[in-house]
């Protein structure tokens, strides 16, 4: 079960998660399992199971959890992100729009993590009404990263092992709300769970053909600690985990000291975050006579277009292990 000092950082997915148990109609639990038999640190408890049409009406934040509902739930589901390409979640605000499809949804999957923080309320309010999940929040504590703050850092999908574990959470969600098709969910859940351990292992050898000197990346913001931690990488980042904090010009020259006297060839722009700080960071190391380049465009706290290999998790990832690799080896 979650630690009580768990549960109070997390917050309000904390409180949003306990909503969900409470009411309702018919209550159905489940227990998420996934790896090597390992349980998550929390069991989900879904407060009804569903009575109505299919598909069943998913509404989700972000492009990363939207897609893995649609792998899991395949053709029972019927998902509508509210965060489309290039939209910075740590930023957004809910529309009257969004508020209007969260209501008429059936089930709400959100990263959680404070990720999107500025619609915690939106969240505790919907969870009085229906099924409302964070999928991060049921990921082992010791594994989640803390940022300089004490907060959590929620950029859990750039360690590919981690949201193979969130695959979980959605599978046990789906077959308790939906107990009809609960051995399909499974059989689709395995399946890209499979897809999954192959583009982490895909991803950890192609970085480690970058010789350890070079293996650091700059970019925009902190988003890519978790990567870092799963595949031997550097990271450094000019703004923090949150895009809400501003960087300063010490943060910039730190950086750029840092850039010269490591002698990195290449920084990254992200495809959420504005350029502006990695072109002054461009800037600074022209002035000290150390050039470096863009090595190109990462997915971050987006991915790419709809319709698109990068508009999903998987391709967003090889992209970005392809451009990193291409940049620094």
């Amino acid at each position: 079960m979650i630690t009580p000092t768990f549960a109070t950082r997390v917050a309000f997915a904390t409180m949003a998660s306990a909503l969900v148990g409470c009411g309702g109609d018919t209550a159905a639990t489940a227990t998420a399992t996934h790896g090597k038999g390992e349980k998550h640190v929390s069991e989900v408890s879904v407060s009804k199971t569903h009575a109505g049409n299919y598909p069943i009406g998913v509404v989700c934040t972000i492009g990363m959890v939207a897609d893995l509902v649609r792998h899991v739930g395949g053709e029972h589901v019927k998902v509508t992100p509210l965060m489309g390409e290039g939209v910075d979640p740590h930023l957004y605000k809910a529309s009257p729009g969004d508020v209007a499809a969260l209501n008429g949804a059936d089930v709400i999957f959100y990263s959680g993590l404070h990720l999107e923080g500025k619609m915690a309320d939106v969240f505790v309010r919907m969870a009085r009404k229906k099924p409302t999940f964070a999928v991060t929040e049921y990921i082992q504590e010791s594994r989640v990263l803390d940022d300089p703050n004490g907060a959590f850092d929620p950029h859990l999908w750039f360690d590919v092992s981690l949201w193979r574990e969130a695959t979980g959470v959605v599978r046990d969600v789906l077959k308790a709300y939906d107990p009809k098709h609960a051995e399909e969910y499974q059989t689709r859940a395995d399946r890209y769970q499979k897809e999954l351990a192959d583009l982490h292992a895909y991803a950890g050898k192609e970085l480690a053909a970058i010789p350890k000197e070079r293996r650091v990346l700059v970019t925009a913001h902190d988003a890519f600690r978790y990567f870092g931690r799963a595949y031997d990488i550097e990271v450094r980042g000019i703004q923090g985990i949150s895009t809400e904090s501003e960087a300063g010009v010490r943060d910039v020259n730190d950086l750029v000291a840092f850039i010269v006297k490591r002698k990195v060839k290449a920084v990254f722009v992200e495809s959420s975050v504005s350029d502006k700080n990695i072109r002054a960071l461009l800037e600074g190391c022209r002035a000290q006579g150390h050039q470096v380049t863009i090595g190109g465009e990462l997915f971050s706290d987006a991915m790419g277009k709809d319709g698109t290999p990068e508009g999903t998790y998987v391709g967003m990832v090889r992209h970005n292990v392809d451009a990193i690799v291409k940049a620094l080896r």
